[in-house]
């Protein structure tokens, strides 16, 4: 499979190696998926879909407008010895961090921060209920002590258990494959989301108490059905619903939905064949196992946020929110081959696992400044406007697999 141009981003690290490695493995396993069910069809990538599917936030338009992927308490903040990132885009995280600080603005919080040192302030919002890490060097990380315990853990790990249910489809790679969606924000939505533009039912769950951003779901929505389910009231109704699954993902921070009977391992064991995909910033062992994180907060804790510093010393960020994407398309790319093999298990991945390999990659090759590339994009309809998307970066015999993005909390919580 060719894919094209190598090099297409600035900076230092070798984010389109990374951005190829995890698409072509999800093209990979969606061949494999495909054949083994039966179902002749020609699977491909390239360059140009790769770079505009990871530029989804960057590209994206709902009814001509850009979304605004940052809220005014995310972002960099200067300490009294160092720097800090902060992410409050979701309410309960922006409370947390107004709460540990007793600020209310950005302003308020620029002049917080100014006085405080960076581990301070870091620990001071975390014990909040919030999400902060001071900006490493990658070898501050390699001595903090959850750096030490996961410096050799996999990106990704695979444990086969059980013969699944697939049965062979003519239609499309995953039709009539259930999946239930337990996630937020991008790396797991974007795994879910490929799954359901192959052809899966995907069920999309949120908590009716704390919706996901309306944006962000229109991001990563094509294909899926969403619902709204109060797991507190209503956790029989979700273990109906993975009673009858396939796969089950799980994006949210690890152990927070064990009270509702949705841990990984009770999962895989209740539910024989059944894959259960898990996902977490910073893997799920050592002293961070449990804690929350976004790929921006993962990109300053690991040293990445230092490498991409500018002249002056201030950090800054890869290009992309490589992580998320690169982690997404990895975590569709195990559960495939999965599928492919007739078999269930459990999956996980990690955000941390992403930024260990980008740093450990090679440095990147010399950018070609006579090659230009054009962006994959797409329209697509949704009850909440019409969406101007890049597509899914997989194409079916040399079809893009765009579908359309149904309205947020709009569906029953039943298969089809």
């Amino acid at each position: 499979m060719s894919i094209g141009i190598r090099r297409w981003w600035q900076g230092p690290l070798d984010v389109e190696g990374l951005a190829i490695t995890a698409v072509s493995a999800a093209a990979d396993g969606a061949r494999a998926v495909a054949r083994a069910r039966g179902l002749s069809v020609s699977v491909d990538t390239s360059s140009e879909l790769i770079r505009s599917a990871f530029e989804t936030v960057e590209h994206a338009r709902v009814d001509g407008r850009s979304v605004s992927p940052w809220a005014d308490l995310s972002g960099f903040v200067a300490c009294a010895d160092g720097f800090a990132r902060l992410h409050g885009n979701y309410p309960h995280h922006a409370d947390a961090i107004r709460r540990a600080l007793g600020v209310e603005t950005r302003r308020e919080l620029d002049a917080r921060a100014a006085g405080m040192p960076a581990q301070e302030l870091e620990d001071t919002v975390v014990a909040a209920g919030g999400i902060a890490a001071r900006v490493r060097t990658a070898d501050e990380w390699k001595d903090h002590p959850h750096g030490r315990v996961t410096h050799d853990a996999a990106w990704t790990e695979v444990v086969p258990d059980g013969e699944s249910r697939i049965a062979p489809s003519d239609i499309a790679p995953l039709a009539g494959v259930r999946v239930v969606d337990l996630t937020r924000v991008l790396a797991g939505p974007t795994c879910t989301q490929l799954l359901a533009c192959l052809g899966a039912d995907v069920l999309r769950v949120d908590p009716p108490d704390r919706p996901e951003i309306l944006e962000q779901h229109l991001l990563t929505g094509m294909g899926k059905r969403s619902i709204e389910l109060d797991l507190a009231s209503r956790a029989a109704d979700a273990r109906a619903l993975v009673a009858d699954a396939d796969v089950v993902v799980l994006g949210y921070r690890p152990g927070s939905l064990d009270r509702f009977g949705l841990t990984p391992t009770s999962l895989a064991a209740d539910h024989p064949g059944l894959i259960v995909a898990t996902l977490s910033a910073w893997g799920e062992d050592g002293p961070w196992g449990a804690r929350a994180g976004f790929d921006s907060i993962v990109q300053a804790a690991t040293g990445i946020a230092d490498r991409c510093a500018d002249a002056d010393g201030r950090p800054g960020a890869l290009p992309v929110q490589a992580l998320d994407f690169a982690t997404g398309y990895v975590l569709a790319a195990r559960v495939l081959e999965l599928l492919a093999s007739g078999r269930g298990g459990l999956v996980r991945a990690s955000l941390l696992g992403a930024a260990r390999a980008l740093l450990a990659s090679a440095p990147p090759p010399e950018a070609d400044d006579e090659v230009s590339m054009g962006t994959t994009m797409v329209n697509v309809s949704s009850p909440h406007g019409t969406l101007f998307l890049p597509p899914p970066p997989v194409l079916l015999d040399r079809r893009s697999i765009e579908r359309d993005v149904g309205g947020y909390g709009a569906a029953a919580p039943a298969w089809r």
